[in-house]
């Protein structure tokens, strides 16, 4: 009976030994993997954080009308923007400069984050507002939607931006094109409050009748308005 036992009574030891040696290649495998996150995190854009380059220095870059430094440095920001938006409040006026520059990638970077920089620091972004005002007529039409997003985003923040703004929204409204004036009366309406907002509203729906029907309907419907127009 003895000899008959032997056999049963080592075998959980082998079961633990194997157990043991699958759970420390699991381990294995585990850090491995997480290892190699943690280098393609620090050879890809935030490594750029990670390392010696600072934030201050990636505004610099995107202002510096270096082609091949602005892009990389519009990579990083945007990465930025995504993943930690307050990172990037420290060059909120690189953004100012940028978007009605003449750098097209460093506008379009700037178009990106003023926006969110408005929602998360308006009061950073307001002290810029009369330069960002004046660079609305100059900037192309990436860096304008931009700027319009931007000044919906204070006045969403507050209604006491809207008295400042509400001219450059107005003629915002009133210059764009069909298919812009429909995206930003989206975005610029539920923006505004009281008068500004019924002033804004009847630029728009002054427009209704000189612009293609198809893009009107949809205006329309959204100011909750029935279309009666004359078309050419």
């Amino acid at each position: 009976m003895a000899g008959k036992q032997r056999p049963s009574s080592k075998t959980p030891a082998r079961a633990t030994a194997k157990t043991s040696e699958t759970a420390a290649a699991e381990k294995a495998s585990t850090t491995a993997k997480r290892k190699s996150a943690n280098d393609a995190t620090a050879s890809g854009p935030l490594g750029d954080i990670n390392g010696e380059r600072s934030i201050a220095e990636l505004g610099d870059d995107l202002v510096s009308g270096k082609k091949t430094a602005a892009t990389q440095a519009a990579k990083v920001i945007e990465t930025l923007l995504e993943q930690e938006p307050e990172a990037v409040v420290p060059i909120i006026d690189r953004f100012v400069k940028a978007i009605a520059g003449e750098d097209k990638r460093a506008a379009q970077t700037a178009a990106a984050a003023l926006p969110v920089m408005a929602r998360v620091a308006p009061a950073r972004v307001a002290r810029h507002l009369q330069r960002l005002k004046d660079g609305f007529d100059v900037a192309t039409p990436v860096g304008k939607d931009g700027l319009v997003r931007t000044f919906a985003g204070l006045c969403t923040a507050s209604v006491a931006y809207q008295k400042r703004l509400e001219g450059v929204l107005n003629k915002a409204l009133g210059e764009a094109d069909a298919k812009t004036l429909q995206k930003w009366t989206e975005i610029v309406l539920p923006a505004l409050k009281g008068e500004p907002h019924a002033r804004a509203r009847a630029t728009v729906e002054a427009r209704l009748e000189r612009i293609p029907k198809a893009v009107a309907q949809k205006t329309a419907d959204f100011l909750g308005i029935k279309l009666r127009l004359r078309y050419r």
